[in-house]
């Protein structure tokens, strides 16, 4: 099993930057975000066409990487996490986790026994197809592998002390477009409550000793938000990424054309 750099990153004190693929899975992903300095990949499965096959295929592709790759599973099911895991991800990401109960559900499909009740297979993909000591590979997995659980409600934040101090459970992570809908305030990142909701996050992840994370679009979102607290940043989402990243190109390129007298 690969190092989790994401883990590492934290462990030094760091805050860990990553990048959501909701449109690229393509074979030079892995490449390209390494050369970036990306230290962990989520793939988004909740809201893409991404299926376990295309997870298998990132994994591989990855796998020469020090990028750590999380799957954000659609909903929390068994099968939809550890299916990913056992596919060789690192992590997985939840999305609107609202009770302790919930979060316990997710730690025992991530986890083996004695943390949770997650199934043994080995030999695939999470052991990179060799063979190990099953007993040292299920103990070093419980301790590389990361659980995220995302707070995206009004319920998860009602009962966000039970989700945070449930053992296995690594981060709390806003997913601010649904917690800010799920408050009457969508689109409103500045509103008081939301930023109530914010500070309330992050003060919960600091008292039981978790990280908390969040995805800016912009480098001005990081600011205010790294300022709140919180210490796991991901960085927009490759749709968008490459979509501003051309429009500002397109947009430059017209500009210095006119400048020219051309059409």
């Amino acid at each position: 099993m690969r190092l989790n750099r994401f883990k590492q990153v934290l462990d030094e004190g760091g805050v860990p930057v990553g990048h959501m693929l909701v449109e690229f899975g393509t074979r030079g992903m892995g490449q390209i975000l390494d050369s970036a300095g990306v230290d962990f990949v989520l793939v988004d499965t909740e809201h893409t066409a991404f299926t376990i096959a295309d997870i298998a295929n990132l994994v591989e592709w990855f796998r020469n990487t020090t990028v750590a790759l999380f799957v954000r599973v659609p909903q929390i099911e068994y099968h939809l996490i550890a299916r990913c895991l056992d596919s060789g991800a690192l992590g997985v990401m939840v999305p609107n986790v609202k009770s302790g109960a919930e979060a316990k559900a997710i730690v025992n499909a991530v986890k083996y026994g004695p943390l949770g009740e997650r199934g043994v297979s080995l030999g695939g993909g999470n052991t990179g197809y060799q063979s190990v000591d099953g007993a040292e590979f299920l103990a070093y997995a419980n301790r590389n592998t990361s659980v995220i659980c995302q707070i995206e409600s009004e319920e998860g934040l009602a009962h966000i002390d039970e989700i945070a101090s449930t053992p296995g459970v690594d981060v709390l992570w806003v997913g601010q477009w649904d917690l800010a809908h799920s408050l009457g305030i969508i689109g409103e990142f500045h509103h008081p409550r939301f930023r109530a909701a914010l500070m309330l996050v992050v003060e919960t992840a600091r008292k039981h000793g978790l990280a908390a994370g969040i995805q800016p679009g912009d480098l001005t979102s990081v600011q205010e938000w790294l300022d709140i607290g919180f210490n796991v940043i991901s960085y927009g989402s490759d749709r968008r990424v490459y979509a501003g990243a051309l429009a500002d190109g397109v947009a430059g390129v017209r500009a210095l054309s006119a400048l020219r007298g051309l059409r």
